[in-house]
């Protein structure tokens, strides 16, 4: 197998200037590049750079994966912007195993990026191996950064449970501050657990104490914004008219969160749990699952079973149509033919037993063979087939 990996950076926040275009185009003549984007595939060597020290100097997100079963999220954000408090709970170095790779915080100056891994050592990550597979991920994942922004903190939860996962963790590690709306996931957090692949029975099983999201947020802003100095306000304004937008939004709503939070935690107050807690629901949500999943196969087989029997009653009730086709593919003498007769005969056997009609099986057949019973490669294949007698 062949070596390929894909990289992909995206510039949100400030497009890339003609000079550090140049700058990335040194890097790499192959490179798709634009104001906004790095992309490139290779199949030998590797990226000139270092994805880390990329985003501190050029992108807000890069999606990485290999056909080895390594892949990375990285999102670069505010360090203001982040739950600090959340974020240092869930890197909290395990008693056990030590420091996190699922999940890293990189800081220099104002910023931080958050790395999100998966790294398959078996190499059954086959997800990875297509090279139309690496393009179309990150799309999936941008919205985690917005939702970052805005304080949602099931992002970084979930970074905590690839470390599960990856078997980062033991039994008396805490986990992080119990999010709200777990048990609800957007479609890019349910991406993010996709990419990772984050055992869904631990993700239930952390989820079931989890409190439903609030949902209380616009009958709350009008209150909020009665509160609010004119200065304030007038400061948001004044970002707005400089083009800051995102700068305005984030301050807003980091005060708007502030207050929240003084009126109804969106971070459940409930103890934090060991990971031995929490597995004590782990067997029950597993044994669940397969469960649903057994009688949902069983179903689906009941179906395709009840589905084959009304094919072979379509067919009992018209075989001649079938020994004509058959007549039609001997004809022909090739050996695809000759396979395609021999799928009709076997299939036309099993509807006439099903019907009890075996001997017209056996005369349909004798019929047949007087008009082709000379051709070797045809007689070969009904005996190997146990249809000759």
């Amino acid at each position: 197998m062949s070596e390929y990996q894909y990289y992909e950076f995206a510039a949100l926040d400030r497009p890339l200037s003609s000079r550090q275009q140049a700058e990335l185009r040194a890097r790499s003549s192959r490179a798709t590049i634009t104001s906004g984007s790095f992309i490139n595939e290779y199949h030998w060597g590797d990226l000139k750079g270092n994805p880390v020290e990329w985003m501190h100097r050029y992108f807000d997100a890069h999606l990485y994966s290999a056909n080895w079963g390594h892949c990375q999220l990285m999102l670069k954000l505010p360090t203001d912007a982040l739950d600090q408090a959340m974020l240092e709970a869930c890197l909290q170095p395990s008693a056990e195993h030590g420091q996190s790779d699922a999940l890293e915080s990189s800081v220099t100056g104002r910023h931080c990026v958050l790395t999100w891994s998966l790294n398959d050592e078996a190499g059954e990550n086959e997800r990875f191996w297509s090279k139309d597979d690496g393009p179309g991920w990150l799309s999936r994942l941008l919205p985690l950064r917005q939702e970052l922004l805005r304080g949602d903190t099931r992002p970084l939860y979930l970074g905590w449970l690839a470390r599960l996962s990856a078997g980062e963790l033991g039994d008396d590690d805490l986990e992080p501050p119990l999010p709200p709306g777990l048990a609800t996931l957007t479609p890019a957090q349910q991406a993010l657990v996709d990419f990772l692949e984050i055992d869904p029975d631990w993700l239930q099983a952390a989820a079931a104490a989890s409190p439903a999201e609030p949902g209380q947020e616009e009958q709350e802003y009008d209150l909020w914004l009665e509160q609010q100095p004119l200065p304030a306000l007038r400061q948001v304004a004044r970002l707005l008219l400089e083009g800051r937008g995102m700068e305005a939004e984030r301050g807003l709503r980091r005060r708007f969160l502030d207050w929240q939070r003084g009126r109804r935690p969106r971070i459940s107050s409930a103890p934090r749990r060991t990971l031995a807690q929490i597995a004590t629901g782990y067997a029950t949500v597993r044994e669940r699952r397969l469960e649903r999943e057994r009688l949902a196969q069983a179903e689906l087989e009941a179906r395709r079973l009840a589905e084959h029997r009304a094919r072979l009653a379509a067919l009992a009730a018209d075989p001649e149509r079938v020994w004509q086709e058959m007549d039609v593919q001997l004809k022909r003498g090739s050996g695809s033919s000759y396979d395609q007769a021999l799928n009709l005969a076997r299939t036309l056997a099993e509807a006439l037993r099903h019907a009890g009609r075996e001997e017209d099986f056996k005369q349909g057949l004798a019929e047949l063979q007087r008009h082709h019973g000379k051709r070797p490669a045809w007689i070969t294949r009904l005996r190997q087939a146990g249809l000759l007698g």
